[in-house]
C-alpha cells in the first residue's frame, strides 16, 4: 500500500481505526494531526467517536489559525501547533492514552527500550514532560520544549504520551513500540526482575545487516504459490489484530516444496501486507527487487535441516518476551492444549538465531516445535502455517495465564505422571 499517496484526512482515518482498534485509545480520547507542505494541519475533530471517523470528520487548520470542516478542532489542537512550531522537520503528530503507557505517566516513569533489539532504534531517545492542562498553552510549551531538545517520543505526566516524525507512519510505528516496551516491561515485572541488553549486545543488534543474496526472476507463479501468499497475508493481518506482531515486527514463512519457500519482506507495514509483497526464496536465491527478513537464513536453515517443517513463525507477543527478558522458565504444562502442542521450550542465547543459525535451527524438532531467544524473539515451527500461528497464540496465552496465576497464588504444574498420559493419550 502506498500510505504516503493517500490524502491527509485519509491518513488520519486508517490510523485511528487502527489505534482504537487495538485497544489504544478510547471513544472520546486521542488525536493525530498531519502538517501539510502549505503549513495546513489537518487533525481530528473533538468531541467525535475515535471508532467512527470518517475523512470528512478531520478538520482543515489553517496557517493564519482559521479552520473548516463540520466539526471544532481538537481541544488539543494548541500543543500540535506548539510542536510543529519547534520542529519544523516533523510532519505528523500521534497523541493518545494506552493503558500501559498512561501507567507509566501516573508514576513518572519511561518504558525500558533496552529490552529487545531495535526498540530503541525506532524510538530514540523516550522524554518526560511536566503536567499541564489539556488544552492550555501551558501544556503546548512544556511539551514543545522537550520536543526541541530533539527527543520525538515524549510521555506526558499523568496523561498519555505524544510522539512526532516526519509522516504518520512513522509516528505510528514509534507510538505501537512504545506501547509494545510498555506492555511487555509490566509483564516482565510481574513475573521476575527484565534484563536489560548491554552495550555489546545492543550494538551487536543495530548492525544486524540485510542478508545479501542472489536474486532471481520468477518466470511464474502458480496457483499453489499463489494460494500461500494469500493465506499468509491473512494470518500475518490476525497477528497484527491480535497484537501477537507489531507493524514493523514478526516473521512468517511458508515452504513451498524442497528449498522453495516464500517470507515476509523487511520493514513493510504488516497490517496492510499484500500478497505481492512477500518474498520468494528459491535455492537461496531472493525474488528479484525485494528485501527478505533479516532472519530468512535461519528460515532456510529450518527447513532444510527439517523435511517435517513447512512454516516457521518468528513473533515478539508481550506474553511470551516478558519470560524472554527475565530468568523465568516458559512451562508448557499449564493445561493438557499447551502441553500437546508446545511441549519443551528449551532458550537460547542472544544473538543465536542471526550469529549462528545453522546450529540455532538444529534445536528444533517434533519434541521441541518452539525456541525462546534471550530478549531477542520467539520461534514456531509447524507443519502447516496455521500449526504453527495455532502454537504462537497457544504460547501467548498460555504465558498470559502464567503472569496472570502468580496474582492468585503458587501455580501448580500438571505434574510429571498426567504429561506422560497426554503423551501416550496424543501419541506425542
Amino acid at each position: 500500500m502506498s500510505y504516503e499517496l493517500l490524502h491527509p484526512a485519509q491518513q488520519i482515518v486508517m490510523t485511528m481505526e487502527r489505534i482504537y482498534a487495538y485497544g489504544m485509545t478510547t471513544t472520546s480520547g486521542g488525536n493525530l494531526s498531519i502538517r501539510d507542505d502549505d503549513g495546513t494541519l489537518w487533525i481530528t475533530p473533538g468531541g467525535v467517536d475515535k471508532g467512527s471517523l470518517t475523512p470528512a470528520d478531520i478538520m482543515r487548520v489553517r496557517p493564519d489559525g482559521s479552520f473548516e470542516g463540520r466539526h471544532k478542532p481538537s481541544v488539543e489542537l494548541p500543543f500540535h501547533q506548539w510542536i510543529y512550531q519547534a520542529r519544523p522537520d516533523l510532519r505528523a503528530v500521534v497523541h493518545a492514552h494506552p493503558p500501559a503507557l498512561v501507567a507509566f505517566s501516573i508514576v513518572g516513569q519511561v518504558p525500558d527500550t533496552f529490552l529487545v533489539p531495535n526498540m530503541r532504534l525506532v524510538c530514540g531517545e523516550v522524554a518526560m514532560a511536566p503536567y499541564g492542562l489539556p488544552g492550555s498553552a501551558d501544556l503546548g510549551e512544556k511539551i514543545a520544549g522537550v520536543f526541541a531538545r530533539g527527543c520525538n517520543v515524549v510521555v506526558m505526566e499523568n496523561h498519555g504520551v505524544v510522539v512526532g516524525a516526519v509522516d504518520l507512519f512513522r509516528a505510528f510505528m514509534a507510538f505501537e513500540t512504545l506501547d509494545y516496551c510498555a506492555r511487555l516491561e509490566i509483564d516482565a515485572r510481574r513475573i521476575g526482575t527484565p534484563r536489560e541488553l548491554g552495550p555489546a549486545e545492543v550494538q551487536l543488534g543495530d548492525h544486524k545487516q540485510n542478508v545479501r543474496m542472489d536474486e532471481f526472476t520468477p518466470r511464474s507463479h502458480g496457483s499453489r504459490e499463489r494460494e500461500v501468499r494469500g493465506e499468509m497475508c491473512e494470518l500475518i493481518r490476525r497477528a497484527c489484530d491480535q497484537k501477537l506482531f507489531t507493524s514493523t515486527q514478526g516473521t512468517f514463512s511458508r515452504r513451498l516444496e524442497g528449498d522453495s519457500f516464500v517470507i515476509t519482506p523487511y520493514l513493510v507495514d504488516r497490517k496492510y501486507m499484500e500478497p505481492a509483497d512477500l518474498v520468494r526464496i528459491d535455492g537461496g536465491r531472493r525474488e528479484a527487487g525485494k528485501t527478505p527478513s533479516r532472519s530468512v537464513r535461519l528460515h532456510q536453515a529450518i527447513y532444510a535441516q527439517h523435511p517435517h517443517v513447512h512454516a516457521v513463525i518468528i513473533g515478539h507477543p508481550p506474553s511470551i518476551m516478558a519470560f524472554a527478558v527475565t530468568s523465568e522458565h516458559l512451562d508448557s504444562r499449564t493445561i493438557p492444549e499447551s502441553y500437546v502442542l508446545l511441549r519443551e521450550i528449551p532458550r537460547l542465547p542472544y544473538g543465536s538465531t542471526f550469529m549462528e543459525p545453522e546450529k540455532t535451527a538444529g534445536v528444533f524438532g517434533r519434541s521441541t516445535p518452539l525456541a525462546l531467544v534471550q530478549n531477542d524473539c520467539v520461534v514456531v515451527t509447524g507443519e502447516s502455517l496455521i500449526q504453527a500461528f495455532d502454537r504462537l497464540e497457544v504460547a501467548e496465552y498460555s504465558a498470559r495465564s502464567l503472569i496472570a496465576a502468580r496474582a492468585l497464588g503458587p501455580v501448580v504444574m500438571i505434574d510429571p505422571a498426567r504429561a506422560a498420559e497426554i503423551e501416550r493419550a496424543f501419541k506425542l
